[in-house]
């Protein structure tokens, strides 16, 4: 925790928390959009696909800053936590974008959001007490897994949903970005069980998402 300043962080970080999980999500930039026909009507099943594929989405970025708040706080250099805080702020941005086109889809995000701010927030703060290094390094593969679960979403995504399909594509880059920079900046590889375990989780968090 940022030295001689627990309280005034621990605020902070209850103020995001409060922010990102009942607070209208705000993006600092536009959403991407596809260059030709970005208005697509979808017919009724492939509306309700497109919902659930993207309440996933939504979820899983709620989470991605609830790791990233986790490991913001704990992290034991002021590099490591403006690095994490920055993936955050984009990471906020791919929140709205979920948000919006979930209202646009005429669906909802998961009824589970505090339970999945919660859990993730716990198991950031649980790898950055490993120190920094294991803390980066679960940016690292926590991204890596990422990109997997939107390549299976984009093939997934109807063919006509354009503006879904935009807004993940978007996401996958920059996640790995995050990874990347992670990476750069000293993070540790994990052990093969540890990411076993992160891809069980993950998979629990987005398929009960799906439904719920």
């Amino acid at each position: 925790m940022e030295s001689g300043r627990p309280l005034d962080a621990a605020l902070a970080a209850a103020d995001r928390a409060l922010r990102a999980v009942f607070a209208p999500a705000r993006a600092a930039r536009q959403p991407p959009a596809p260059a030709d026909n970005p208005a697509t009507q979808l017919p009724e099943s492939e509306r309700r696909r497109s919902g659930a594929l993207m309440r996933v989405n939504h979820t899983g970025e709620l989470a991605a800053q609830a790791l990233y708040h986790g490991q913001a706080l704990f992290a034991r250099t002021g590099t490591t936590r403006a690095l994490l805080l920055a993936a955050a702020r984009e990471e906020a941005d791919h929140l709205a974008w979920c948000e919006a086109r979930l209202r646009e889809l005429q669906s909802r995000p998961s009824l589970l959001n505090p339970l999945w701010y919660l859990g993730s927030f716990a198991i950031g703060a649980g790898a950055a007490l490993w120190g920094d290094r294991v803390s980066l390094g679960f940016v690292t593969e926590t991204e890596r897994q990422v990109e997997g679960h939107l390549d299976q979403h984009l093939e997934r995504l109807p063919a006509s949903d354009a503006r879904s399909r935009a807004i993940l594509a978007t996401m996958r880059a920059e996640e790995m970005a995050h990874g990347a920079s992670a990476a750069s900046a000293g993070g540790a590889a994990l052990p093969a069980p540890v990411r076993a375990l992160m891809r069980r989780t993950a998979q629990v968090m987005t398929g009960t998402a799906y439904w719920i």
